[in-house]
């Protein structure tokens, strides 16, 4: 049984972060002891040009890359996991450099287990603690703002054929360090900034309102939530701001380091749920769920979500909102930055479920598949740390309110 006041907390990961941050890597690599790092990252990573970029800042040094892999899938595949560290052995790498959002990241985790403890199984290594060993030296270049994973103990893997995910969970997945360089984001189109910023914007926020929070997990919660909420709009209405860029990294890795610590709840409850069933972008779920989540556990911890609007909105709304109201306050605020999402990106950040299509224009979330979510919804581990309970009707009634985009109705929810 857990004692009142009890925590642990723990970020094992070397940041490394500002404008020329790339540069660092080749000296990081010789104190690890390596030499020949395979690149792992996507097709649009590579598109993009960041490869060159991240080659350019290693020109001159003693590094020499081993491999590229640049076909990641936009879900981690085990498959892939399983052929990418063939290669990675075949070529006789001894570091893998990860070069992308979070796909990229837990693939890397991935291929690191089986390249470092051996075998062909992957699955040998899924659930908690089933990775007990160091592993090879790994080094975390985010590409978005958003996931965290270059400051997270797991790795997400799907197994299409059993269509499972598959989680893995240790203190050794933990990257050995992590790059933070804007220009790694300088190319991203703004309503991925949007949902990814906002993806991050959650972990902080239910890091902070539910149930396994802790001191050091709340100072980078709040400390995220201000960049991020102070600097989103600005990079997405002018793409050339890399202070901002960078205050986005900062903020999305201090939100990793929170969130890794104090857990998550139904906001990321109902999102995997929505992902699994429709195949929506997680960020996007995120942004579209984060009101609705902190309205649904208000009675419950209404304190907390009141001290969320000085990192929102900062020292001079706060202390003109009588205190009754800044709870609703953050809430309103929130949703309001959905809103102005939504303008500066041309109406393609979503703000309610039925406004999500794909790239085909095709609307991804049917009303006819909420019961599917809700369902799914029930299976998830998240909803554990979340302060109200929650069944397949307080589901059902969160979906309804969200497809449309109508703020819950509070007195319908449970006070049990």
């Amino acid at each position: 049984m857990q004692l009142p006041g009890y925590y642990e907390f723990c970020c094992r990961v070397k940041t490394i972060s500002g404008h020329s941050a790339l540069e660092r890597i080749p000296e990081a690599l010789e104190k690890l002891g390596a030499k020949k790092p395979m690149i792992i990252t996507d097709k649009g990573v590579e598109g993009a040009g960041l490869i060159k970029v991240l080659n350019a800042a290693m020109k001159g040094s003693k590094v020499k890359v081993g491999a590229v892999y640049d076909n990641v899938p936009p879900d981690s595949d085990i498959k892939v996991v399983h052929a990418v560290s063939k290669i990675y052995c075949d070529k006789g790498c001894d570091a893998i450099i990860a070069v992308g959002g979070g796909s990229v990241i837990d693939t890397a985790k991935g291929t690191n287990i089986l390249v470092s403890l051996g075998g062909d199984d992957l699955m040998r290594y899924a659930g908690a603690g089933a990775v007990k060993h160091k592993l090879k030296p790994l080094i975390a270049v985010p590409t978005t703002s958003g996931t965290g994973s270059e400051m997270t103990l797991v790795a997400v893997i799907a197994d299409y054929e059993r269509n499972l995910k598959l989680a893995f969970v240790s203190y050794f997945l933990l990257p050995d360090i992590a790059i933070l360089d804007p220009r790694m984001t300088k190319t991203l189109p703004p309503a991925i900034t949007a949902f990814t910023a906002m993806d991050a914007m959650t972990h902080a926020v239910e890091a902070y309102t539910c149930m396994a929070k802790n001191p050091l997990s709340d100072s980078a919660a709040l400390i995220a939530i201000q960049l991020i909420s102070q600097n989103v709009l600005n990079v997405i209405r002018n793409p050339g701001d890399m202070e901002g860029r960078l205050a986005l990294a900062n903020g999305s890795a201090l939100a990793g380091i929170a969130f890794s610590n104090s857990m998550v709840g139904m906001v990321h409850t109902i999102g995997h749920a929505t992902g699994g069933a429709c195949h929506v972008p997680h960020g996007v779920c995120m942004s579209i769920y984060l009101p609705y989540g902190l309205e649904y556990n208000m009675h419950r911890n209404g304190n907390l979500t009141a001290e969320l609007l000085y990192p929102l909105a900062g020292a001079r709304v706060y202390q003109a909102t009588p205190r009754r109201e800044r709870a609703e306050k953050a809430v309103a605020i929130i949703r309001q930055l959905n809103q102005d999402l939504h303008d500066a990106t041309g109406k393609r950040h979503a703000r309610c479920l039925k406004e999500i299509f794909d790239r085909d224009g095709k609307q991804m979330v049917a009303k006819e598949s909420l019961p599917l979510i809700a369902q799914k919804a029930m299976g998830d581990a998240s909803q554990f740390y979340n302060p109200e309970d929650l069944d397949f009707k307080d589901f059902m009634f969160v979906l309804e309110a969200a497809y449309e985009g109508v703020p819950l109705d509070r007195r319908r929810v449970k006070k049990g």
